[in-house]
């Protein structure tokens, strides 16, 4: 979304209304994943076993509007928070405008908080590949456009960094996209928490002609494909 999109309501929603008129045709003509198809894939043949007691680890991932990625994985099982956030980028303490000059290095991302004995990092990956972002996508997203609305995931360490590397590897392979996957996989130096009026937006805005559009239906496939994982 444009900073006016976010930032006031007014010009927000003249902002929003017509990027939905455009995505939408553009939908119609080209059927984009990002807008919201889930595309099937299969599971990680690379993954971390679930772990025997409960606990706490991050996982930090990037494509498009955080609005989007955020909802997605509030609602799946084992996950405990997602964040709305900056990461990848060199500026320190990183604002919203200055982030989407696209001059600052870093993406739209989401923090997520998860519980290795209930989900395992691989079936967040497959989330992430399957229903909250298109990966083949370079430097946008649906309606947005940028660096800061790439693809990415930001690894914590060695063993995520070896799951999602090979996890890519076996979607290509698989042809499961129609196009090359252009998705980041690098270290994650430092994630900076959005400003407020970000978090949970797309739960507290849900008539937002945007969200419905671009970020309702990812939670909806989400639903449909995991049924298992998906929690309200």
């Amino acid at each position: 979304m444009s900073v006016a999109a976010k930032s006031s309501p007014l010009v927000g929603k003249i902002a929003v209304l017509t990027a939905v008129f455009v995505f939408a045709a553009f939908l119609t003509s080209n059927r984009v994943h990002a807008s919201g198809r889930s595309v099937v894939i299969p599971d990680p043949a690379v993954d971390a076993p679930l772990a025997s007691n409960s606990g706490k680890q991050t996982a930090v991932f990037a494509g498009g509007c955080f609005w989007g990625i955020q909802a997605v994985f509030q609602h799946v099982k084992g996950v405990k928070e997602a964040t709305s956030g900056y990461s990848g980028g060199s500026v320190a303490t990183p604002g919203y405008e200055e982030v989407s000059t696209g001059t600052t290095g870093h993406a739209e991302s989401v923090k997520i908080i998860f519980d290795p004995s209930q989900i395992s990092y691989g079936q967040l990956l497959k989330v992430f590949f399957s229903v909250a972002h298109d990966p083949t996508q370079l430097n946008r997203q649906g309606p947005d456009s940028g660096t800061q609305y790439r693809s990415a995931i930001f690894f914590a360490n060695d063993e995520q960094k070896r799951i999602a590397e090979a996890y890519i590897s076996q979607l290509e392979q698989a042809k499961s996209f129609p196009h090359p996957i252009v998705t980041q996989v690098v270290p994650l130096k430092a994630f900076y928490t959005a400003e407020a009026y970000h978090q949970n937006y797309a739960t507290l805005h849900p008539d937002n002609p945007y969200i419905a559009i671009n970020d309702a239906p990812k939670v909806e496939h989400l639903r449909e494909q995991f049924p298992t994982l998906y929690k309200k």
